[in-house]
């Protein structure tokens, strides 16, 4: 048998769109990681960015099980002493309800600039409308 690796130059990038109207925030953000690493196509190369741009909409309707709305911390450090800042999710969810998912799907991608780039193919948007029609995504259901 012999290893077949895809070369960056072979790879056809395509456009999904996703509504993200009643699922949960966890599942739907490792499906759309896993798109967007491209582990759906049969040639996945990890050292390829092979993934497919993602248009999320609808982010607004995306919802958490139990109570982890109130429950659930974001925590970031500004690099000072005693700059240890908290948030929940329901304040995040409240100033912007894209960044829960947006969060939650970089968290799910490589650490090195090879995951930056993935996570630029990214763009979710709170409700159903998008500028991205042009590029003629296809709806998929996950």
């Amino acid at each position: 048998m012999m290893t077949y690796l895809e070369k960056p130059a072979d790879v056809k990038e395509q456009w999904h769109l996703v509504n993200a109207e009643g699922h949960t925030l966890g599942r739907l953000a490792a499906k759309v990681a896993s798109i967007l690493r491209g582990k759906h196509r049969p040639t996945f190369t990890p050292n390829v960015d092979m993934g497919d741009h993602v248009v999320i909409i609808n982010a607004e309707k995306v919802h958490l099980t139990g109570n982890k709305m109130e429950d659930k911390l974001y925590i970031h450090h500004s690099g000072f002493p005693g700059g240890l800042k908290t948030t929940t999710a329901k304040h995040l969810f409240q100033k912007d309800p894209t960044e829960l998912l947006v969060r939650a799907i970089e968290g799910m991608l490589p650490k090195n600039p090879l995951g930056n780039h993935m996570a630029k193919k990214l763009r979710v948007y709170a409700g159903p409308n998008h500028p991205h029609q042009a590029q003629d995504p296809k709806l998929i259901t996950l």
